[in-house]
């Protein structure tokens, strides 16, 4: 098979986000209309928690396999992001301070023992996916990243209209990916479309994106399972 051009591939994997991306869950799609209880944003910021804990070892998976230092040198700032540095807050910090602004403690948080099993099988997946699958399919399942600007600033505006319980300041996380996403995307827009040189691997890319699209799916559906107004 005849491999697409990096213009038709990027619109091909575009389009997965516009299909299959979690802003069109209800879940979602309910929380932006600011129809969420306190009990049900609550269930949702203590079980994404576990994704977010998460982040930096599927990148550390990742990190291990890229074909280049260069590229290694790039990607280790996605861990440190997420992990922080010595002195300085990473995003899974900013994470406990929405916790806290929705009144959840630090301990709940960090205790992966209540995380949902739906979620946890969700989450434990994905990072088995980035261990065991070549690297390039685990860049590629990253690239839900494309679809998260739009839907991180609206979340900033639609939490601070809707929910004005929750303090301003446990916000920073959004805030800070907003800053952070754009050299992120850009570069694994460049891995991606620079090494997928065969159609079956534009292919194997794209079900990874859709793979991962299934995960962030899981993840609403198990919260509104269980914390829903009609559960």
């Amino acid at each position: 098979m005849t491999p697409l051009s990096a213009a038709d591939f990027e619109e091909e994997l575009r389009a997965v986000g516009a299909q299959r991306y979690h802003h069109l869950h209800p879940f979602n799609e309910r929380m932006h209309a600011g129809d969420l209880t306190e009990e049900e944003f609550r269930g949702w910021v203590r079980n994404r928690f576990y994704y977010q804990l998460n982040l930096p070892i599927k990148d550390a998976y990742i990190l291990t396999k890229l074909p280049s230092s260069e590229h290694r040198k790039r990607w280790i700032k996605r861990i440190t992001d997420h992990d922080g540095t010595p002195g300085t807050e990473g995003g899974i910090e900013r994470w406990v301070r929405l916790g806290e602004a929705v009144g959840l403690t630090r301990e709940e948080l960090h205790d992966t023992r209540t995380v949902l099993p739906g979620v946890r099988f969700a989450v434990d997946a994905y990072v088995e996916f980035c261990r065991d699958r070549p690297w390039l399919e685990a860049v590629a399942s990253a690239l839900t990243e494309l679809f998260a600007p739009d839907l991180l600033s609206r979340r900033i505006t639609d939490v601070r209209e809707h929910y004005p319980w929750i303090a301003s300041e446990g916000l920073e996380y959004f805030r800070t990916r907003l800053t952070q996403q754009p050299a992120d995307i850009e570069h694994l827009l460049e891995l991606v479309l620079n090494n997928a040189t065969t159609r079956e691997q534009q292919e194997a890319c794209v079900r990874a994106l859709e793979f991962k699209c299934d995960v962030l799916w899981t993840l609403l559906d198990t919260v509104q399972l269980t914390f829903g107004k009609d559960s």
